[in-house]
């Protein structure tokens, strides 16, 4: 078996975008283009890619850090001279290349799989994946010879009306043997500065050898990403096979149409997800959860049995068992341990909350460690920021919250100790103590009888 290498070319600005942003990064299921044609790479067992680099060349190194070697194009030449700068950066005894587009990232694995087992029983100089497209306008057409072997890709700017009918057209992925495809890159026509990789085709046929073609049924799988209105198409097919992978997984989604779910997004077994429910980034789900309606969760881990309703939850840990909801903010840095319940319109940011602790409504906890069997009271306030610094607040196990009460942090509350409802506390509170902050009440008698008399009075 020849020895393979696989070659992304990532260098590109992406005009068409209109972004400021170099094509390669823009995301697709919350992952950027350039790294799910690296993950495709990864699970067909192609070893480490080599990624051509050019433009913000460093944010894509930023990106695949570990997962990838880099070549630098340092003038954006076109694609045959990225492909040859990083022939010339392969090892040696590298035979043959497979050569990819970060801006095709719905390619899947089985497609390279199955490309390379193509050019080892072939013999073919290189194999191009081709396929049909009902509307192929932009992409280059495919001419064969009479035998069926590829003679030439017509670029579409460059092909007659009558080449134009085909609907035949070259994705950009390939295996090429490199000792041809070398050769050939030398002497690449320039089109006002650039060299193009698909003019390789014809003259590795002029010389005799054969371009063989791989016909890729699914022409989704392997579109091109140039614009926006792509991107999106791109969007809705990947969420579309996601959502079917979670189905397969025995996952119920109540709504597919208004479920949004991140290609990374992993979902256990008989959890429920309800309309218009978001889950982005590396977010992890148990089994036998309740996800929604209106919930978002963001790059966080959710245990078993856990309820989460028109919530957002934030880079945060949920217990197994834990209830959150409605309309609760879970912010970065905030742990639930199991059977925790956080009710209506609570926020919580940078703190851990113990084992069977409630906050059941209207309140906010920051920077906290609350201990377990808990009880806070609704309007309860952990007082974290001094307008420098954050500071830390610490309540022990079984300690009681009463309603309406401002926790002002550095404090410290003890095991068992009691809250009174209204209090403003300064000072810690040791363990089983009742502490009351707060002034004295003064009822004045007939005040208010009084005071509606002398408004009637006559003027």
């Amino acid at each position: 078996m020849a020895t393979t290498a696989a070659i992304i070319l990532a260098a590109g600005r992406g005009t068409r975008m209109r972004s400021g942003r170099a094509k390669a990064l823009h995301e697709l299921g919350g992952v950027p283009l350039v790294a799910h044609v690296v993950r495709a790479v990864e699970r067909a067992q192609l070893g480490r890619p080599w990624v051509v680099v050019g433009y913000q060349a460093q944010r894509v190194e930023e990106v695949l850090e570990g997962r990838a070697a880099f070549v630098l194009q340092p003038e954006l030449k076109g694609t045959g001279d990225a492909v040859l700068r990083a022939l010339e950066a392969i090892p040696e005894e590298v035979e043959q290349v497979v050569v990819l587009y970060a801006d095709c990232p719905l390619v899947p694995p089985e497609l390279l799989t199955q490309l390379v087992q193509h050019a080892e029983t072939a013999h073919c100089a290189a194999t191009l994946v081709t396929t049909i497209m009902d509307n192929p306008h932009g992409y280059g057409r495919v001419l064969r010879r009479e035998d069926g072997a590829i003679q030439a890709i017509r670029e579409e700017k460059d092909a007659s009306p009558l080449e134009r009918q085909i609907q035949e057209i070259n994705t950009g992925i390939g295996v090429w043997r490199v000792s041809e495809l070398a050769a050939a890159l030398k002497d690449l026509p320039d089109h006002q500065g650039e060299q193009y990789l698909t003019d390789a085709v014809s003259r590795i046929a002029e010389r005799g050898g054969r371009v063989c073609a791989l016909l890729w049924e699914d022409d989704q799988q392997v579109m091109g990403v140039n614009t926006r209105r792509e991107l999106a198409l791109a969007e809705a097919r990947l969420r579309q096979d996601t959502l079917l992978r979670l189905f397969e997984q025995g996952v119920t989604i109540v709504d597919p149409a208004t479920t949004y779910v991140d290609a990374e997004v992993e979902v256990g077994q008989d959890t429920v997800i309800y309309p218009m429910t978001f889950l982005r980034g590396r977010t992890t789900i148990g089994r036998e959860c309740h996800i929604g309606p209106m919930s978002t969760i963001v790059d966080s881990r959710i245990m078993d049995g856990v309820v989460v309703e028109q919530s957002v939850v934030e880079h945060s840990v949920i217990g197994s068992s834990a209830r959150v909801g409605p309309f609760s903010h879970l912010r970065p840095g905030t742990y639930l341990d199991r059977d925790v319940k956080i009710g209506n319109f609570v926020e919580l940011k940078n703190t851990r909350v113990g084992i069977g602790s409630k906050a059941s409504h209207h309140s906010y906890l920051g920077d906290a460690t609350i201990g377990g069997r808990v009880n806070i009271g609704a309007g309860t306030v952990i007082v974290n920021f001094d307008g420098t610094a954050k500071h830390q607040t610490f309540i022990g196990d079984e300690a009681f919250i009463g309603c309406n009460a401002n926790l002002v942090a550095p404090i410290e509350i003890g095991p068992g100790a009691y809250v009174a409802a209204g209090s403003t506390l300064t000072q810690n509170v040791p363990g089983d103590a009742l502490a009351i902050a707060r002034g004295r009440q003064e009822n004045k008698p007939g005040w208010a009888k009084a005071r509606r008399s002398r408004r009637h009075e006559p003027s």
